[in-house]
C-alpha cells in the first residue's frame, strides 16, 4: 500500500465532498478563498482515493514511440519544491520509455537557465513570471496578470532562443499575504488584501528581506491597496515569527509545505499585484524532438493533478517530514495511477 501524509488522509473525504459540487480552477490555495490561477480541469481537485481504478488505469503512461534509445537530462533549480518536480517529469519520462538522466540542484535560475541554453541539460521546470522577468527583461509591472496570457509571452520569448514552453501547471507558486486563523477572527474574517485596508496601520507584516524592497512584494501590495503597514519585519523563518505572534501578517508562497498545516488563513489578491508564477517544463527544441508530441502529453498528463494543495503536501513531506524527493514524486505518480500496478 503506498504511503499517504497523515495530512492528505485526513483531507480527502473534505475534499472529495467539495469536488462533487465544485469544479477546480488552479487556485493559489484551494482550500481558501484565491484568484485564479491557470489551464484548469474539473479533475484538478481530485485526491489520490478519490480516484477509480478504471480512472487510474486510464492514466497509466504508455510507451512512447521511439522513447527507446532517446536520452534525456532533466535538471531542476536548488529548491524541494525543484527537487520534487525534476524527478516526477524525470520517472514519468522513464516510464514512457525514455532514457532519463538527472542533474537537480543546478542553482538559481540563471545558472539551470545557462545550463539549458548550452545542452548541459535538455529540460527543467521553470515558472512563467520567473522566466519573463529574469531571462526576457519584462518589467514585474509588465508581466500579464492572466496566467495564460504570461505563458503564452514566456512560451513565444523561449521559441526565439529554441527552446519548448510546455503548457503549465494549475498551480502557481507566488507570493500572497496570510494571518493565522485566531488574528483572522480579531480582523472580522478578512478573505482577500483589501480587507486589511482599515486595520493596516495598527499590523506588523513579515517576509523575506528583500520582499521590503520588492514591487511584487511589500512595495507593490502597499501602493496598490492604498495601505501602509505599521512596521515591516524581515526575516527568513516567516511562519515562525507569524505563529509565534511577533507579526500580524506574512507573506507566503502560496505552495510552502507549512500551508498544508491548515492554521493559516490565505488572503486573496483582489487587486492582482502578484505575478503569475505557473511552472512550464521548458525543454530544448532538440530534445523537444525526440519527445515528440505523445512525449509532450506524458508531462501535461502527470501534471493535471499539480493543485497548490497538492504541492503544499508535497512540499511538506520533503520541507518539513525530511522525506526524499525521488520518493515523495514517485509516491505522486503512483497514487494518481501513472506508474505501478492500477
Amino acid at each position: 500500500m503506498i504511503r499517504l501524509s497523515n495530512r492528505i488522509l485526513l483531507g480527502l473525504l473534505a475534499v472529495l465532498a467539495l469536488s462533487v459540487s465544485v469544479s477546480a480552477c488552479g487556485d493559489d490555495d484551494d482550500s481558501s478563498s484565491s484568484s485564479s490561477a491557470s489551464g484548469a480541469t474539473s479533475t484538478e481537485a481530485a485526491k489520490p482515493g478519490e480516484l477509480s481504478d478504471d480512472e487510474k488505469a486510464a492514466n497509466k503512461i504508455q510507451p512512447v514511440d521511439g522513447a527507446s534509445g532517446s536520452k534525456l537530462t532533466v535538471g531542476s533549480k536548488n529548491f524541494p519544491e525543484q527537487f520534487i518536480l525534476g524527478e516526477v517529469y524525470a520517472q514519468a519520462l522513464q516510464a514512457a520509455g525514455f532514457t532519463v538522466k538527472t542533474d537537480l540542484n543546478l542553482g538559481s535560475e540563471l545558472v539551470a537557465y545557462k545550463s539549458l541554453k548550452q545542452g548541459d541539460i535538455d529540460a527543467y521546470p521553470e515558472y512563467t513570471g520567473t522566466s519573463l522577468t529574469s531571462f526576457f527583461k519584462v518589467k514585474i509591472a509588465d508581466v500579464p496578470r492572466d496566467p495564460q496570457q504570461a505563458y503564452a509571452d514566456a512560451k513565444a520569448a523561449y521559441a526565439k532562443a529554441n527552446i519548448t514552453a510546455l503548457a503549465p501547471t494549475p498551480f502557481e507558486n507566488t507570493y500572497r499575504l496570510a494571518v493565522t486563523k485566531k488574528t483572522a477572527e480579531k480582523l472580522g474574517n478578512p478573505t482577500k488584501i483589501s480587507d486589511l485596508a482599515d486595520e493596516a496601520k495598527n499590523l506588523t507584516i513579515t517576509g523575506y528581506p528583500e520582499c521590503g524592497q520588492r514591487t511584487d512584494c511589500l512595495l507593490g501590495v502597499q501602493k496598490a491597496y492604498g495601505v501602509k503597514f505599521k512596521k515591516f519585519l524581515p526575516g527568513q523563518n516567516t511562519y515562525q515569527i507569524l505563529r509565534n505572534g511577533d507579526a500580524d501578517v506574512a507573506f507566503v508562497f502560496t505552495t510552502d509545505g507549512d500551508l498544508a498545516k491548515g492554521d493559516l488563513v490565505v488572503l486573496d489578491d483582489d487587486k492582482g499585484v502578484f505575478p503569475p508564477y505557473n511552472i512550464s517544463f521548458t525543454v530544448r527544441d532538440s530534445a523537444a524532438k525526440k519527445l515528440g508530441p505523445d512525449g509532450e502529453k506524458v508531462i501535461t498528463d502527470v501534471q493535471k493533478y499539480m493543485t497548490n494543495d497538492i504541492l503544499q503536501e508535497l512540499n511538506a513531506r520533503v520541507a518539513l517530514d525530511k522525506e526524499e524527493p525521488k520518493a515523495v514524486a514517485a509516491d505522486y505518480l503512483k497514487n494518481f495511477g501513472f506508474t505501478g500496478a492500477t
